[in-house]
Formats: C-alpha cells, sequence, structure tokens
C-alpha cells in the first residue's frame, strides 16, 4: 500500500507552504484539463486521421484508463524513490507524449500517446496529493488545502471544453497537446525551486499482482463498453471480457486482503464515509463526461455548430463548477460535507432532466441553464468528495485515501465516454438527439445516487488503526 509517512522534511514557512500548493494545483490542472479538453476537437480528430466513433472514444479513454490503473502504484513508487524526483519525471514523460500526440500521423499513434500521457499524469496526480499533505502538518490548513486541490482538478475538468474549442477554432486540434509544452516548461522549473523532496521512512513494496489484476478490471471493463456495440453483446469476444472482469475482480478483492502490503487496502472500505466517497466520484465523473461527450456529438454532427460555438456553449458549465468549487470548499470546513454534497447531487439531478426530452430543435435557452444546473452540481461535489475520504486520517492515510478517489474519478471519467459514446454509435444526424436521451437519465441518476453519499458522509471511528496497513 502506499505509505505516505512523514520524512521530517525540514519546516516550510506558510509562504512557503502555499507556494507548494500552488506548484502542485499547476499539475493537476493539467491533468483534469487534459482529461476533458480533447472531447469538443473530437470532430475534428475524426476529419483530421479518418477516425470513427470507436477510435474517437478510445482517443479520450487510453488516457484515463492508464491513468486510473497507475495512480496508486505511481504513489508507491513516489514514496520509495522520491516524491518531488517521481513528480518532475512525470511532468517530463507527459511532455514528451504531449509532443508525440501533438504530431501523431494517425489515431493509432495518437492512441499510443495519449496512452503515454496517463503514465505521466499518474506520477502527477496522488504524488502532488501526497506532498501537499506532507507539507502541511496542522489538520485545518491541511483541510484547507486539500479544499483548494479539489476545486482546482475540478475546475480544470469544467474549462477544458471552453479553452479546447478555442484552440480547435484558432490553431486546429493538434494545438490541444501542443498547449501543455510551455505549461509542463513552468511546472519543472518550479517544483525544482520550491517542491522540497520526501519519501516514506518505508516504503512499502510494490503489489504487482494487484496492479496487473487492477488493470485487467479497469480495461476490460471499459473496453467491452466501448468494442460492445460494434462486436455485439453476445459476441464470444464480449463474453470472453465479461469472464475477465468477474474473474479479475474476485482475482483482486483475494490477493489484497491476503497481502501484507497490499495495492489496496480493503478494510478502508469498511468505512462508509469512505466507500461512499469512492462511489459518489465515480458517479459525478460519470455525469459530467456522459455531459461532454453527448454535447460535443449533438452539437456538431446534429446541429451543425462549430467547435468555438461547441467550446463556448460549455461556457456556464465552467462558470457553474467555478464560482461553485471554491464556496464548496468553505462549506466543507463550516458545516462538513454533507451540505455541498446535498447541493451537487440536487443541481447534477435537475441538469440532466432538463434535457431527457432533447430534440433536433431544442432551444438554447434550455441547454444553457441545463448546463450551469450540471456545472454547479459539479462544483459543489469534488471537495467534500475528498475530504469525506480523507477526514479523520493521518497523512500516512490520507494520501493513499486520495489516491483511490483519484482513481475513482478517472474509471468515472472512462466508464462515461465509453457509456456515451455507445449511446451515440452508429446514429446519424437526425436520430443522434434522441439517441442521447438515456445518457441525460444517466446524469439524473448520478446526481440522485450522491443524496446516499450525503448520508453515509459523516466520518465515524470504525476501529481501523490509521497507521498501518494489515500485516505491518
Amino acid at each position: 500500500m502506499t505509505a505516505t509517512t512523514h520524512s521530517a522534511p525540514p519546516p516550510l514557512s506558510a509562504r512557503g507552504r502555499w507556494t507548494v500548493l500552488a506548484v502542485c494545483c499547476l499539475s493537476m490542472f493539467l491533468v483534469g484539463l487534459d482529461t476533458t479538453i480533447v472531447n469538443v476537437g473530437l470532430p475534428a480528430i475524426g476529419s483530421g486521421l479518418g477516425a470513427g466513433t470507436r477510435e474517437l472514444e478510445w482517443t479520450v479513454d487510453a488516457y484515463t484508463l492508464v491513468l486510473a490503473t497507475l495512480l496508486i502504484t505511481s504513489g508507491a513508487l513516489a514514496d520509495r524513490w522520491g516524491r518531488r524526483r517521481v513528480f518532475q519525471f512525470g511532468l517530463v514523460v507527459f511532455g514528451v507524449a504531449s509532443l508525440a500526440c501533438a504530431v501523431a500521423p494517425s489515431v493509432g499513434m495518437l492512441v499510443a500517446a495519449r496512452a503515454a500521457q496517463g503514465v505521466g499524469a499518474s506520477m502527477l496526480s496522488p504524488v502532488a496529493l501526497a506532498i501537499v499533505v506532507n507539507a502541511m502538518p496542522d489538520p485545518k490548513e491541511r483541510a484547507q488545502a486539500i479544499g483548494v486541490w479539489a476545486s482546482v482538478f475540478g475546475l480544470s475538468m469544467a474549462v477544458g471544453p471552453v479553452a479546447g474549442g478555442a484552440l480547435v477554432a484558432g490553431l486546429g486540434w493538434r494545438s490541444l497537446f501542443w498547449i501543455n509544452v510551455p505549461v509542463i516548461a513552468v511546472a519543472l522549473v518550479l517544483s525544482a525551486v520550491f517542491v522540497p523532496e520526501s519519501r516514506a521512512r518505508r516504503a512499502a513494496r510494490l503489489d504487482l499482482p494487484g496492479q496487473v489484476l487492477l488493470a485487467v478490471v479497469v480495461a476490460a471493463s471499459v473496453g467491452v463498453l466501448i468494442e460492445g456495440p460494434h462486436l455485439g453483446w453476445t459476441s464470444p469476444p464480449a463474453l470472453v471480457a465479461y469472464a475477465a472482469v468477474v474473474v479479475a475482480a474476485a482475482g483482486f478483492v483475494r490477493v489484497e486482503s491476503r497481502r501484507r502490503e497490499p495495492l489496496v487496502d480493503l478494510r478502508l472500505f469498511r468505512r462508509p464515509a469512505f466507500s461512499g466517497a469512492v462511489l459518489g466520484a465515480v458517479a459525478v465523473f460519470v455525469a459530467l463526461n456522459v455531459t461532454l461527450l453527448l454535447h460535443t456529438f449533438y452539437l456538431q454532427h446534429a446541429r451543425g455548430w462549430t467547435p468555438l460555438a461547441t467550446g463556448m456553449a460549455t461556457l456556464p458549465m465552467a462558470v457553474g463548477a467555478t464560482v461553485c468549487a471554491p464556496w464548496s470548499g468553505r462549506l466543507v470546513g463550516r458545516t462538513g460535507p454533507r451540505l455541498p454534497l446535498l447541493l451537487a447531487g440536487g443541481f447534477l439531478t435537475a441538469g440532466g432532466l432538463c434535457l431527457v426530452r432533447l430534440d433536433q430543435d431544442t432551444s438554447v435557452l434550455l441547454l444553457l441553464p441545463a448546463y450551469l444546473l450540471i456545472g454547479i452540481g459539479f462544483g459543489f461535489a469534488n471537495a467534500p468528495i475528498t475530504n469525506t475520504a480523507v477526514s479523520g486520517l493521518p497523512p500516512a492515510r490520507a494520501g493513499v485515501a486520495g489516491a483511490i478517489t483519484s482513481t475513482a474519478r478517472q474509471c468515472g471519467s472512462a466508464l462515461g465516454v465509453a457509456l456515451a459514446g455507445g449511446l451515440v454509435a452508429g446514429s446519424g444526424p437526425a436520430a443522434l438527439a434522441h439517441a442521447t436521451r438515456p445518457g441525460w437519465f444517466l446524469v439524473a441518476a448520478c446526481g440522485l445516487l450522491l443524496f446516499p453519499v450525503a448520508y453515509a458522509s459523516r466520518p465515524r471511528e470504525d476501529g481501523l488503526h490509521p497507521a498501518s496497513p494489515p500485516g505491518r
């Protein structure tokens, strides 16, 4: 398990601690941005590289799948080799992969480069959170920092389509990846100057069997959702994929429950608050990515909007997330996570229900308020989910909990893209609006799921000793 214990670095000043947070937030903004910025450029990528809907889904999900499966292992490597070192290496990998995406001559090369981006991003997300947690010894200050961290990540996901639309319209789809290079360069310099090195006093052993089984579960689950409409849901390859998911999931639970230092400490899931936070993270990111993909295909394919117009149409969503994410962090600090989660659930449900009767001529006066509601719901959700996951845990467990919830977010992103792509696969422009309707019901259902998550969000003591994994 990723043990993020203190290695007693020299204490930082208040200014130094918040500078470290700013550097980590810059990297997290980039990770979140690249999860959604590509969505609005998918039609342009398809035209430029001759790619169909399935290939375009893989362009998005190759990144999120690799990111989801490697997050926890990357955190363990950072504990062993040094967090700043792994963080900087992740920045380099991410930057080189972004260059490969920008010059990709075919959709196959683009998908491979996106997977390499996911490798680099996996070294940024959990490591950044571990750096922040260890830089903030005061629990109150740490809670504020985690709220900022979660808000920045949520904001980056929301503004991705707006930025993507502007870039595609002005510079073409390849600029979606060129834009990463100067940001990476700045982050490398800042991390070298301001981020102190740290590592765990006792690094956990790498859990390769657990890592392989987790990768099989995630990749097979999402892969069959993407390929199912093409292969057939009862075809032999699909049946093999179903069996692989079941066997790998059972094997993962068995292996992790028996290892002294597991990849995922299953005892954390005995805490209703933690389990609810993981489930809520999946639901929120399924809803967001279903919204973004259906929005892109509907406006560009069914209604003929330009990438810039499509991106600008998500501006209410970005505004809602921008305003409500920091507000949510303050609410969590004052009242706890329950109220922001209830607000998130209510707004997401309302936004999804607004679009369940979507048709070819639905008024923009309905679309934009619906996107605003979804953005507000997304903005309220991130801070309480992250805070709930790490609440009551010391720094040694906070990094672990953050890595698991980050994995859940990326799994939700991948599932959302796969589900939305499956809904519109093969639909012509005239039928596309009707094909999206189950997706909007799904968005509303994800909002409703946050209500029981909010109920479970009050942490309780349940006998889990926070400092040591099983057998240690």
